[in-house]
């Protein structure tokens, strides 16, 4: 059931003699994707979560090497051994700070405070990690973030943002996509990151209209069914958050993506994307009632429909010859922070 990109995405934009448009274009197939989705499952339940490091690379490498840019190939070159090794000193930290929490609170805060001494390093070296083993046209990625910009981004704002009750949340959102494509590089060709604190506060506060908005009819359809039995009462309180998940997330989704590219650029290289939240919508909920029917069966197909939408709503605008980047110098970098950005489940990656 694949959805083809839109043809006619950029019909101002092709009119005009420049800067020319380079689509990003996927081909990835679902049933080619199974085959490499439920081995990764079989071999990962299997070995007990070992495999998950080796079935990431896998998943990567598919992911990328299907996704190509003026007839180039974009590839991963992460190594499932340094994986497996960060997602273990990531396990290693959460278990010291549950066992903390077993002695004392003042053995949990220490664990707690270690913990956050300790994070912000793992995150910058997860982005150094994922710039440096993504590459195109046989050129790497690089992230040059330091120490002080990491603790600040990760830390810092995380505390604000929690002290204010959340009113700093936005600006945190913006100062850390500021961190992470502010540090980027391809080659010798540094990134920039030029959208304000005000597109994200905007976008925040759409989203929580939407949610109380949603809460507010959640509340008057239970109102209508004060006469049906308790558990169908407490079986829809239960799908509440589930439908309000689905109902906002497409759209948080598309307006985030599309803000965040289109504020990004590469030296003189704009990025252009044009995610559509209604198109987001069909996708999911075609998904969803897929996977559904086939008892969870169709998730790669799910992934590859909603990987091609996103990617091929994005181009590059280019200000000259994509040959003309000249690549800078690499140093290898560690795999720590990619353990551990997976295993926190924190998503720095878009």
């Amino acid at each position: 059931m694949p959805i083809s990109a839109p043809k006619a995405l950029y019909p101002s934009i092709a009119l005009a003699p420049a800067p020319s448009v380079e689509p990003l274009n996927f081909s990835g197939r679902g049933g080619e994707y199974f085959g490499i989705w439920i081995v990764n499952l079989l071999l990962t339940v299997l070995t007990l979560g070992i495999y998950s490091a080796w079935a990431k690379v896998r998943r990567m490498q598919y992911f990328h090497r299907h996704t190509t840019l003026a007839g180039a190939a974009f590839d991963y070159h992460g190594q499932p051994l340094a994986i497996l090794k960060g997602r273990a000193i990531a396990l290693l930290l959460m278990v010291a700070y549950n066992v903390a929490m077993q002695f004392s609170m003042a053995a949990a805060f220490v664990a707690l405070a270690l913990l956050g001494a300790v994070l912000p390093l793992l995150l910058m070296r997860s982005l150094r990690f994922r710039a440096y083993n993504t590459s195109w046209r046989g050129l790497r990625f690089a992230f040059d973030g330091q120490r002080g910009g990491a603790y600040t981004v990760f830390l810092l704002w995380p505390v604000l943002s929690a002290v204010t009750l959340g009113l700093l949340a936005p600006l945190w959102h913006q100062r850390m996509k500021q961190y992470q494509h502010g540090h980027l590089r391809f080659g010798a060709t540094g990134f920039a990151f030029t959208a304000g604190a005000g597109a994200f506060y905007r976008l925040y506060l759409t989203a929580l209209v939407l949610v109380l908005g949603g809460a507010v009819l959640c509340a008057a359809a239970l109102g209508l069914l004060i006469g049906a039995p308790p558990q169908a009462l407490a079986a829809l309180a239960g799908l509440l958050p589930l439908l309000m998940l689905i109902a906002v997330r497409p759209y948080v989704t598309a307006r985030l993506q599309n803000l965040v590219w289109n504020g990004t650029r590469l030296g003189g290289h704009r990025l252009d994307s044009r995610v559509s939240a209604r198109r987001l919508y069909l996708i999911g909920i075609t998904n969803l009632v897929a996977i559904v029917c086939t008892l969870g069966l169709f998730i790669p197909f799910a992934a590859i429909r909603s990987a091609r939408y996103r990617l091929e709503s994005v181009a590059m605008l280019p200000a000259g010859s994509l040959d003309e980047f000249v690549a800078g110098r690499s140093s290898e970098v560690g795999a720590t922070g990619e353990g551990a950005a997976d295993l926190f489940d924190v998503d720095i990656a878009l």
